[in-house]
């Protein structure tokens, strides 16, 4: 049994200790983080113990850092990790911000996006692993596939581009809906009546092999007359209007390339 130590108490760190406990092979043996209070109810969610001191850091194989990114480098110099491997799990940090003094350093990056209080699996979600060494490779990749049935190599330029592109299908994308809602509500039409188009669009993306196919709407068929009307509806709201301009243009260009 390896023995694995999360530390954090963040969304990353609710939704990977758990799935580590059940992992064949691996032994969550603690949960550390800072903050008391979310750090105990993630240990239980995990059924591990919780420590929160640096002199209580229990001795594992491995260490996962599921920090914010501007915490990585720091914490990775605080700690006194042993010989053990020390992965963060930041798509856009680089590996060499783990602390030189670390032996084996390695990423664990998923690419997913976590949410406090809602269960994750992790059977289906890309796992992106580096390290410092092959063998430590070997270990971290290891871990991936005890428990995700995608896991891939992958080095911190590339990732780096990965989690630019996350942040636009993911991130950008949730605040179109968070735009969408604030029309409706002008309206008073409840927000889940755009819940079948938010599902369908994001099915036919991934299925169509490329979103530019299934691209749809007055912007990709040069509709001059529905976008000016529609411009004119967010006259009261000039920045949802300079949104809707820059995105509506921006998806006629890129159909022209097409």
């Amino acid at each position: 049994m390896k023995r694995v130590v999360v530390i954090g108490s963040g969304n990353v760190a609710e939704a990977l200790a758990p799935a580590i406990a059940r992992a064949e092979g691996y032994e969550l043996v603690q949960l550390y983080a800072r903050n008391r209070a979310a750090g105990e109810r993630i240990a239980r969610l995990a059924g591990c113990p919780y420590a929160g001191r640096p002199d209580g850091l229990a001795p594992a194989d491995i260490y996962l850092l599921c920090v914010s990114d501007r915490a990585v480098e720091p914490l990775s110099r605080t700690l006194a990790f042993g010989d053990g491997i020390v992965a963060h799990t930041a798509g856009s940090v680089d590996l060499a911000a783990l602390s030189p003094a670390i032996r084996h350093r390695a990423v664990l990056y998923p690419l997913q996006t976590f949410t406090k209080g809602r269960p994750a699996d992790f059977t289906d979600i890309p796992l992106f692993v580096e390290a410092s060494d092959p063998n430590t490779l070997a270990a971290i990749g290891q871990l991936a596939r005890a428990l995700s049935s995608r896991v891939q190599e992958l080095g911190s330029a590339r990732r780096a581009v990965l989690h630019l592109a996350a942040v636009f299908a993911s991130n950008f994308a949730n605040h179109m809906y968070t735009l969408g809602e604030e029309v409706l509500r002008e309206a008073d039409i409840p927000f889940d009546a755009l819940g079948p188009l938010i599902l369908e669009t994001a099915r036919k993306a991934v299925e169509s092999g490329s979103p530019r196919r299934s691209q749809t709407g007055p912007a990709v068929r040069n509709d001059f007359q529905t976008r000016t009307r529609q411009r004119e509806m967010l006259a009261a709201h000039p920045e949802l209007e300079r949104i809707y301009t820059n995105l509506s243009n921006s998806i006629w260009e890129t159909s022209k390339k097409i």
